[in-house]
């Protein structure tokens, strides 16, 4: 076979076979397609403004610039989706939150574009925060007033909204909602006062805020209307269902329990070292508490525990006169529950302490349920030392015992610790103390603040912190950044103060 016979030959095998792929030989011989990402997975400007000019066309009522614009988000769904692919980390999240403000036409649009045009490929959408949830006026069946309340906008569906453009763009979708911290607005309602948390001296959350000012700017957000609530209150638990089973019906890929937590207090106050600190003085609470005494005994010494804030030789030896105060042994140190006749209250200490955290884990796991009964991804966001023992006696005052959360969760540990502009020591550190303790198979996807390119809040650029991440545990292969009001801060105040147009 001459060369012109045997070149024939091939061009014909190979143009069958490309018939039978379907693929267009031209278009195979091409060139590789041109670098359309930089090193992070963010789109290069001109792609964003080509895309900026179509959205801000379709606004003006160009209707042949619809399709244009549809087309040209799933191609950059597959640009960033490709880049992903190939590069560390595999899935990168950002935290939002939503105002009244993001109702006008085309604004998620073009937020969420942005978030697309960062290298995201997952969004955390805050859909339950501050006493308020992101559901439309008129089909809210929680005790929580709506994020937007401005008339003539009753039946806009925020969260619906945000969740269905960010999944047309490819971006992986979770709910964030608070979860212990009901409110301001939950704390003003007659008929629940009996859900809020209580410490030994009587006092509500939202009575102790305003005596810590500190407490009003950490991470840039006010507590000041922040409530925590009794998570052994039936009513409390009741009233969470409604509020996530409406939040699942908006379809979200996952869901992030938020504040999964009592409140940390401020200078002496952040540690917990005696009974009257805990936030276990709510009526469901105590009732529980009282329960884990196995006899009459137990009861009466605890009691006077709770009440008094310690117990005296002579308490002990009043209420053993007749029986050996017994308590659950699975709240006691002792291996048999029973309390010494000449011992001192530290039992009844741990016992109340392990009580407050047993009430955290348990309202996680009713407020989970509907969640997992779904198939729906879920993750529990918390501090790494907030489940730090401090002193011999004392704890830090969030009790949020983590790393003993359910196994099937994500664990979305906050590695939000300030060491300089240039040092990520301090983060790393929280992180693998995260990693020492958690159980084999359990998914970590820390969350870590900042922005892209310069030191912010005393804390180096993303990508400084990234990369101690990365050589730090390189097996972690998902990672988020709080948030996108600290990447848009000027934008982020205009979002909250426009005024809407009333219709």
């Amino acid at each position: 076979m001459n060369l012109k016979i045997r070149e024939r030959f091939y061009q014909s095998f190979l143009g069958a076979i490309f018939a039978l792929l379907g693929v267009n030989p031209a278009v195979w011989a091409q060139k590789p397609a041109p670098i359309q990402t930089d090193a992070y997975c963010r789109l290069l400007p001109e792609a964003i403004a080509e895309k900026e000019n179509l959205r801000q066309a379709v606004l003006a009522g160009d209707k042949d610039a619809e399709t244009q614009y549809q087309d040209i988000l799933i191609q950059h769904h597959r640009q960033v989706d490709n880049c992903r692919i190939r590069t560390w980390p595999r899935s990168q999240g950002i935290w939002l939150r939503l105002y009244p403000c993001d109702a006008r036409p085309g604004e998620i649009d073009r937020i969420l574009d942005h978030i697309v045009n960062q290298g995201y490929n997952q969004v955390y959408i805050e859909a339950f925060y501050d006493g308020q949830v992101l559901l439309p006026a008129a089909n809210n069946p929680t005790v929580w007033p709506s994020v937007l309340r401005v008339p003539g906008y009753e039946n806009v569906d925020l969260l619906a909204d945000s969740i269905k453009k960010a999944r047309d763009r490819g971006l992986r979708v979770y709910a964030w909602v608070f979860t212990m911290n009901f409110g301001y607005t939950y704390s003003q309602l007659p008929n629940r006062q009996e859900v809020l948390a209580r410490n030994g001296k009587g006092k509500t959350t939202l009575d102790v805020i305003p005596d810590n000012a500190s407490l009003h700017n950490q991470l840039g957000a006010s507590h000041a209307f922040h409530t925590f609530i009794d998570p052994y209150n039936p009513q409390g638990r009741q009233d969470y269902a409604v509020m996530i089973d409406e939040v699942l019906k908006r379809q979200p890929q996952g869901v992030l329990f938020d504040y999964v937590r009592y409140l940390r207090g401020v200078g002496p106050d952040s540690v917990a070292d005696e009974v009257k600190d805990l936030w276990i003085y709510g009526q469901a609470s105590r009732q529980i508490l009282l329960q884990r005494a196995e006899n009459e005994a137990g009861r009466k010494l605890l009691r006077r525990f709770l009440d008094q804030g310690y117990v005296s030789f002579g308490d002990i030896a009043e209420t053993s006169y007749a029986e050996t105060p017994k308590l659950q042994s699975f709240f006691s140190p002792s291996a048999t529950g029973r309390l010494p006749k000449g011992g001192s209250g530290k039992q009844l200490w741990e016992l109340s302490v392990a009580h407050a955290a047993q009430g955290i884990l348990d309202f996680l796991k009713v407020a989970t349920q509907p969640v997992q009964q779904r198939s729906v991804a879920a993750g529990a966001v918390f501090f790494p030392g907030g489940n730090g023992r401090i002193r011999q006696d004392g704890f830090d005052s969030r009790l949020q015992p983590w790393d003993q959360f359910p196994t099937w969760m994500e664990w979305h540990p906050m590695a939000y610790a300030t060491c300089g502009d240039r040092d990520p020591s301090c983060i790393v550190s929280k992180l693998k103390r995260v990693l020492s303790m958690k159980p084999s198979g359990v998914a970590v996807v820390p969350a870590i603040a900042g922005v892209w390119g310069q030191p912010f809040t005393g804390r180096p650029s993303l990508e400084i912190q990234m990369q101690a991440v990365r050589r730090a545990a390189p097996e972690i292969n998902s990672i988020s950044h709080f948030s996108y009001d600290w990447h848009n801060i000027e934008e982020t105040r205009e979002r909250k103060s426009c005024r809407l147009q009333k219709f």
